[in-house]
C-alpha cells in the first residue's frame, strides 16, 4: 500500500480524498511536476523546483511552501515509499470553491497540494551499447499557446501520444507553421553531420529539466549544440533524432515515420552523450 501526501498529511493512498469543487478536477486549474528518485536521491530538485515557481506564478498561484518545506516534505514521502528508483508526482491546484465559477475564487481558498509515487525503472540510457531505440511518429502541434507552463490541462497530448501509442510508436513529435516544437511528452534533439540542435526555449515547449542538462553536458564536453529552430524537413533528413524527459533520460528514435533515421540504430553522438549523462547521475545519485 503506498504512501501520498495530501494538504498536510501523509496517509495511504485508498484514504485520499478531495472535493468534487476542486478547481484542478473541474477546470485542470492547476500546475504538476513529476521528479525522479535514484537510490532514493531526488535528481535535480532544485531545477524542478524553480520550474514548479515558474508555472505557479504564470498561474497567479501562491506557493504553498518554501524550497525546504518542499525537500523535507518531498523527501519523507519518498523514504516512507521505501526509497530506492522511485517517480514522483506532485499536484498543485487553486483548491475547491463554493461553486463552480471561472473567474479566481474571492476571496482566495486554500490550494490543494497532492503528492505520490510510482515505481521508476532505470532508463535503459545506462546501458548505451544495448538499447536499440525508439519509434516516433510527427503529427500537427494542436495544443495551446502556453507550452511552457506545466499545467495539468493535458488532454491535447494524451490525444497526441495516444496517436502514436496506436500505431506502434513510442512518441509523437510535434510540429507547428512547419518547425518542430517538441514531443507531446519530451523535448526534441536532432544531430545532423555532428552538430545537436533543439529548438529554443519559448513559450511553443516545456522547458525540460533534462533538456537542459544535456545542453549543460554538451557545452562541458565540447559536444557541438545549437538552439534553434527544426525545420520539419531538418527532422526528416536528421543522422540522428532524439527525445528527452525526466522519467526517460535521453532517448534515440530510430524509426521516424515508418522510415528508419540515419541508419536506423542509436547514432555515436547519442552514445557519447549518454555516457557523461550515465556518469553524471551516478556522481549524484549512486546509479
Amino acid at each position: 500500500m503506498s504512501t501520498v501526501y495530501l494538504n498536510g498529511a501523509f496517509m495511504a493512498m485508498e484514504q485520499a480524498r478531495i472535493s468534487p469543487m476542486d478547481r484542478g478536477f473541474l477546470f485542470a486549474d492547476g500546475v504538476y511536476e513529476v521528479i525522479p528518485a535514484f537510490n532514493g536521491v531526488l535528481f535535480r530538485f532544485e531545477e524542478h523546483l524553480r520550474r514548479l515557481e515558474r508555472s505557479l506564478s504564470a498561474l497567479y498561484l501562491i506557493n504553498p511552501h518554501d524550497r525546504a518545506g518542499w525537500r523535507r516534505r518531498c523527501g519523507e514521502l519518498i523514504q516512507r515509499n521505501g526509497g530506492g528508483n522511485l517517480s514522483l508526482y506532485l499536484q498543485i491546484t487553486r483548491g475547491a470553491a463554493d461553486q463552480r465559477d471561472h473567474a479566481f475564487p474571492d476571496p482566495p481558498v486554500p490550494p490543494t497540494v497532492f503528492m505520490s509515487t510510482s515505481p521508476l525503472a532505470v532508463p535503459t540510457v545506462n546501458t548505451p551499447d544495448r538499447i536499440t531505440g525508439v519509434a516516433a511518429i510527427t503529427l500537427d502541434d494542436i495544443r495551446w499557446a502556453r507550452c511552457d507552463i506545466k499545467s495539468i490541462s493535458l488532454l491535447p497530448n494524451i490525444l497526441l501520444r495516444q496517436q502514436a501509442i496506436a500505431v506502434g510508436a513510442r512518441e509523437a513529435i510535434l510540429i507547428h507553421d512547419g518547425f518542430v516544437t517538441e514531443g507531446a511528452a519530451s523535448n526534441v534533439f536532432i544531430v545532423k553531420d555532428g552538430e545537436i540542435a533543439t529548438p529554443p526555449a519559448s513559450h511553443a515547449i516545456l522547458g525540460g529539466i533534462t533538456r537542459d542538462l544535456v545542453i549543460e553536458l554538451c557545452r562541458e564536453q565540447d559536444l557541438p549544440l545549437r538552439e534553434r529552430e527544426i525545420s520539419e524537413a531538418e527532422l526528416g533528413d536528421a543522422d540522428e533524432v532524439w527525445i528527452s524527459s525526466s522519467t526517460r533520460d535521453v532517448v534515440p528514435v530510430v524509426t521516424l515515420d515508418d522510415r528508419p533515421v540515419g541508419d536506423g540504430r542509436p547514432g555515436e553522438t547519442w552514445k557519447i552523450l549518454a555516457r557523461h549523462y550515465i556518469a553524471f547521475k551516478r556522481r549524484l545519485c549512486g546509479v
